[in-house]
């Protein structure tokens, strides 16, 4: 028998279930407002179907350097600004002509705190946004490569492609495949590491003259060793000239200059002295200055000398032997050819003041970073192929050996 009590339970029951009905379509539904409740237009907030993405993932500490950037699907993006966090400092960067990523317009900076906020339309002009605030790579947690020769340069046909690393690699075969060297010239070129920081490469004979040379280089988030990544991505290109090639023979304390197979000139040199004799060997020519300060003690000597504007100095080796000019020889000495009075290093008549029509001004004014300088017949040995660019006295049995792949 249902008593009038009952009755009016159920006609609560049903009123709540309606309100939680109500409830229920609100939250999932959008907001209604006073129009909807008057039978007006449905304003809720329509879903955009843009989808940003925003590679540095919110809150990560480890984004590259090379990569980070916005994409969009199903939209366009119409504002995308990027700050150092804290700073607000703005970082420059553009949208793509299609409207579909934007990127940074320079590299950013190891170990430090970027906003990224982004929004987007789609066919609709629906509006879609996405944020982060993210890391970059810390240098402790990180490497880089610093490389020879430069992007854009023209090199002598013995300038190898030469990376020195700011952290020891322990994996030496992940941080090797992810650099390639190529020539135009057809030439097989491999990679030969020299310790755990430094990694060069070369074909097996001189590049050919002319050629074009292109390094690839791909170590962003590549690990060089627990913990430690690259951040690195770019590609470089330079062009072998043409071919110079000058033997110094301390016998006869002479140099002779070949280019292209034809001989240039023969010069007078004076070598090392019998206490500090030249080494013997094939070496590349690094560096080019037109004066510099030579100072022995640098060198692991004593107070021998310290010359504060040595001209036409051509560096052969880290260690601190040069080709260059000498103007203070003929104190006392025979003319140049004679006999070899040097520290080590090779010298060319010359003037103070690296000025003047001297056999030093000629050789430097004819040099490339790159040519090769053979020096034989000294009494010392043969240099070390890692004191310097140096590596062309490795055997090419033992130089592909030395490649971890």
């Amino acid at each position: 028998m249902t008593t009038p009590d009952m009755r009016a339970r159920r006609a609560l029951g049903a009123c709540a279930a309606l309100m939680v009905g109500a409830l229920t379509l609100t939250a999932c539904g959008g907001s209604a407002n006073a129009d909807n409740a008057k039978g007006g237009k449905d304003s809720r907030t329509k879903t955009s179907t843009a989808r940003i993405t925003i590679s540095a993932k919110d809150g990560s500490t480890d984004a590259s350097i090379n990569a980070t950037g916005v994409k969009v699907s199903d939209g366009k993006l119409t504002e995308v600004k990027m700050t150092v966090a804290g700073a607000g400092t703005a970082v420059a960067g553009e949208i793509s002509a299609d409207g579909t990523s934007w990127k940074p317009d320079r590299q950013l900076e190891r170990g430090t705190k970027y906003e990224i906020s982004a929004t987007a339309k789609d066919v609709n002009n629906h509006v879609a946004a996405a944020n982060s605030i993210f890391t970059t790579v810390t240098s402790a947690n990180s490497f880089i490569g610093t490389y020879a020769p430069d992007n854009g340069s023209t090199v002598g046909v013995g300038m190898p492609v030469s990376f020195t690393f700011d952290k020891a690699i322990t994996n030496k075969k992940a941080v090797q495949s992810h650099i390639t060297v190529t020539s135009s010239s057809g030439q097989q070129v491999v990679g030969h590491w020299f310790g755990t920081r430094r990694l060069d490469f070369r074909p097996e004979e001189y590049w050919k003259a002319g050629s074009k040379v292109t390094m690839k280089i791909d170590l962003d988030g590549v690990q060089g060793t627990n913990g430690v990544h690259g951040v690195q991505k770019k590609t470089v290109t330079f062009t072998v000239g043409r071919s110079q090639v000058s033997t110094v023979d301390v016998d006869t304390q002479t140099m002779t200059v070949v280019r292209d197979g034809k001989t240039l000139r023969t010069v007078p040199i004076s070598a090392g002295s019998p206490q500090h004799t030249t080494y013997n060997g094939q070496m590349v020519i690094s560096e080019k200055f037109v004066q510099t300060r030579m100072n022995s003690q640098t060198v692991g000597l004593g107070g021998e000398y310290d010359i504060p504007d040595v001209p036409h100095a051509m560096r052969l080796t880290t260690s601190g032997t040069f080709i260059h000019g000498n103007y203070w020889y003929n104190k006392g000495n025979p003319p140049f050819g004679r006999q070899g009075t040097s520290h080590g290093c090779v010298g060319l008549a010359d003037v103070q003041g690296a000025q003047g029509d001297t056999s030093a001004k000629w050789f430097y004014d004819n040099t490339l970073i790159g040519d090769i300088v053979i020096v034989k017949n000294s009494p010392d040995k043969t240099v070390s192929p890692d004191n310097g660019l140096n590596g062309w006295n490795v055997p090419w049995s033992e130089w592909t050996s030395g490649s971890a792949l």
